[in-house]
């Protein structure tokens, strides 16, 4: 029996809807540098704008991440960051006064090493909305899907470019939103994306019942302008990550005047993501 209690994805992607916006969504890559670090830039994202922010659980053989991102969750791993210190995260900024959503990205081992209804539980109790599980096939997600509902934890799916019947499969049984994968390979900045991603894009909305948002190289606000029209919203990971390894001296410099300057630039990295009015 699943949960009564309104999803907060739910009901952001409601009221940007009433707006007529659409949603910006950051990835952290927890940890990195420290966690009290992600905590700020947690709140810098929420001030600069950030719709909700997926929380990305460090792990060792991400194959879904570029080199970006793999050498963030190095640097996290480096400090035994484990996958209840990034749940934390959530539960300790949202005493800080944050209240957009919060989704977590983990790959299924270190959920399956935690417990499935224990980790789910923990999602629970740390704020989550949302969990995104790249490496867990439709064919295999039966229990992980199960348990989500009656917790009320959405399960969101990702949808690469494929034959529109897998794509119908995988987006019919979405909740909370749909992750449009932008293009093939892990992810990474990209100054382009291929050419039958519109008609990719509206194969997903046409299959979906519920938002769909792009995400993989999505790095400037005129790629967020690009897919505002088509999409939902728009899912930043390597840009910020790579922002964040950029500031890393001023994070990582253990004077408070000059971190507060790395995590300004983070926020103002992110704030300019978001399309103009119109755009």
């Amino acid at each position: 029996m699943s949960t009564t209690t309104v999803n907060a994805i739910d009901e952001t992607f409601a009221a940007l809807r009433a707006r007529g916006e659409s949603a910006l969504i950051p990835f952290l890559t927890t940890g990195d540098p420290d966690l009290e670090t992600s905590i700020a830039l947690v709140q810098a994202a929420e001030e600069a704008g950030a719709s909700m922010i997926e929380l990305g659980v460090p792990y060792s053989d991400p194959l879904a991440d570029g080199p970006v991102i793999q050498r963030a969750s190095e640097r996290a791993l480096k400090n035994r960051i484990r996958l209840i210190d990034c749940m934390g995260v959530a539960s300790e900024a949202r005493k800080r006064g944050v209240r957009m959503p919060f989704i977590l990205f983990t790959y299924f081992n270190p959920a399956l090493q935690l417990g499935l209804e224990r980790f789910f539980a923990l999602l629970q109790e740390h704020g989550f909305s949302g969990v995104i599980i790249p490496d867990l096939p439709l064919e295999e997600d039966g229990e992980v899907r199960e348990i989500a509902e009656r917790t009320g934890i959405h399960l969101i799916p990702l949808v690469a470019p494929t034959s529109e019947a897998r794509v119908e499969r995988i987006a019919s049984k979405a909740k909370g939103f749909v992750y449009c994968v932008s293009s093939l390979g892990v992810t990474g900045v990209r100054s382009s994306f291929h050419d039958g991603i519109d008609s990719f894009l509206s194969t997903v909305r046409k299959a979906a019942s519920v938002p769909i948002c792009v995400g993989f190289g999505i790095s400037t606000r005129e790629h967020a302008e690009r897919f505002a029209g088509v999409t939902d919203g728009v899912i930043v990971g390597s840009a910020i990550v790579r922002k964040v390894e950029e500031v890393l001296p001023a994070l990582t410099s253990g004077d408070e005047a000059r971190k507060r300057q790395g995590v300004d630039a983070v926020r103002a990295f992110i704030a300019d993501l978001k399309p103009r009015a119109g755009g």
